[in-house]
């Protein structure tokens, strides 16, 4: 019924139809190699490091994006997120799928959104994302991370203010297996993830990866 009263329009040109309509889908910028090894920032040709994230202490292997965070992502994230379209995290998780394959992890562990936010959207993109990607590459998924303190908005921040806010800011409340896939929607400084990781390898991580549906390139 509620179909019927408000049809779907797609999250990105809001031109009723699907969900993301066949055009907005083949305009998504794929982020595709050469990338760089550790934190899959684009570059001109692979390294094992990249200037993004030479220098830092990362907790995580490896991390990979499906799209680019760009001005059509960022309407896609922005419906998913803001507007309470639940059903884009199903569009979200066949784009990573298309682009990433399943990682070798023993389980998907979401970045833990704020309790906050959380609540007044009734739904975590991220934990959604990792539930629809489990069917998909078919791997069960362990929410175990949590917000150990309430973390102030990130957006307008620099990439260092953005790190300092995020540090220590998510803790394990139980034990995790000894390789995980942190789930995100977003890679923008890589701090949030950051920590997630390190928080899982407090609690038994041996091997942390990262993927998220979209990534800022600078």
């Amino acid at each position: 019924m509620l179909d019927l009263v408000l049809p779907e329009r797609c999250a990105v040109c809001d031109v009723p139809g699907d969900a993301l309509c066949r055009s907005c889908r083949a305009t998504l910028t794929r982020l595709v190699p050469p990338v760089c090894e550790r934190c899959g920032s684009p570059g001109p040709w692979p390294v094992r490091r990249c200037a993004e994230c030479a220098g830092r202490r990362l907790a995580f292997v490896d991390a990979r994006s499906a799209i680019v965070y760009d001005a059509r992502a960022r309407a896609f994230v922005r419906a998913w997120k803001e507007r309470g379209r639940r059903r884009l995290a199903c569009e979200a998780a066949l784009l990573v799928a298309d682009a990433i394959a399943a990682p070798a992890v023993e389980c998907l562990v979401p970045v833990p959104g704020d309790p906050e936010r959380a609540w007044h959207r009734g739904d975590v993109p991220a934990r959604s994302l990792a539930v629809e990607l489990a069917l998909l590459w078919e791997l069960p998924v362990q929410d175990v991370l949590a917000r150990s303190r309430a973390l102030p908005r990130q957006r307008g921040l620099s990439l260092d203010a953005r790190r300092k806010n995020a540090r220590g800011s998510v803790e394990a409340r139980s034990s995790v297996a000894p390789g995980v896939c942190v789930i995100d929607d977003v890679y923008t400084s890589g701090a949030t993830v950051d920590a997630c990781a390190r928080a899982c390898r407090r609690a038994g991580a041996h091997r942390v990866r990262v993927v998220t549906l979209a990534r800022a390139v600078r």
